[in-house]
C-alpha cells in the first residue's frame, strides 16, 4: 500500500515564521494567530512583561492586508493620565488650555486604516475605557471640543501583563470592554 502523507501545514505568514523558535508549543500559537490575520476581531494578548506581546502584535499587523497602512503602538502606561485622552482621541483648537492652536489628530485616527496596538491596556484609566468601548463598538471617534464624530476604521490590538478577569472583579477594568478585546 503507498504510504499515508499527513496534510501539509499551512505556511505561516513570514513575519509569523520569523518569530517561531521552534517550539512546537509556541508553533500552534502563530498557527492560531494566522488564522485571525485579516479578522475584524480584536485580539488580546497576555504575558509576563518581556514576552513579545509587541513582537507578536506588530507580525500580525505585517501578515495583514492592513500591513501597508500605519501600525500606531501606544504604551498606555507611560503616557499621563491627565494627557492620555487628548493623546488618543486627538482634539479641536481651544479645547483647553494648553492646547496646540491647531489642535492635534489622535493615535486612534493616526491609526486609520491600519493597526492601533494598545499595550498594558490594562493600566487604562476607568474613564476612558467608555470612551475606547464606543471606539470599538461603533468603529468612530470624536476628538475633544468636538461635536460629531469622526468614522475610523481600525484594527484593535492589545496586550496586558495584568489579570483582566481580576481587574473586572475589582472594579478596575470595564467588563463589557474586555469582553470586546478578548
Amino acid at each position: 500500500t503507498p504510504p499515508v502523507h499527513q496534510k501539509d501545514k499551512p505556511s505561516l505568514p513570514a513575519p509569523l515564521a520569523q518569530l517561531s523558535g521552534g517550539d512546537p508549543a509556541f508553533d500552534r500559537i502563530l498557527e492560531r494567530a494566522a488564522r485571525l490575520v485579516n479578522s475584524p476581531v480584536n485580539i488580546l494578548l497576555t504575558g509576563e512583561t518581556g514576552t513579545g506581546k509587541e513582537r507578536m502584535a506588530r507580525a500580525l499587523h505585517d501578515s495583514s492586508e492592513r500591513r501597508h497602512q500605519a501600525f500606531v503602538a501606544v504604551n498606555c502606561a507611560a503616557i499621563p493620565e491627565a494627557l492620555i485622552e487628548s493623546e488618543l482621541f486627538g482634539y479641536l483648537p481651544g479645547s483647553f488650555s494648553g492646547a496646540l492652536a491647531k489642535g492635534k489628530r489622535g493615535l486612534i485616527q493616526e491609526a486609520d486604516g491600519g493597526t492601533l496596538f494598545l499595550d498594558e491596556i490594562g493600566d487604562m484609566p476607568l474613564a476612558l475605557q467608555a470612551r475606547l468601548l464606543r471606539v470599538l463598538a461603533e468603529r468612530e471617534v470624536q476628538p475633544l471640543g468636538a461635536s460629531k464624530p469622526t468614522k475610523v476604521n481600525v484594527r484593535v490590538l492589545t496586550a496586558t501583563h495584568c489579570d483582566l478577569v481580576a481587574a473586572v472583579k475589582a472594579g478596575r477594568f470595564r467588563d463589557d470592554l474586555y469582553y470586546r478585546l478578548n
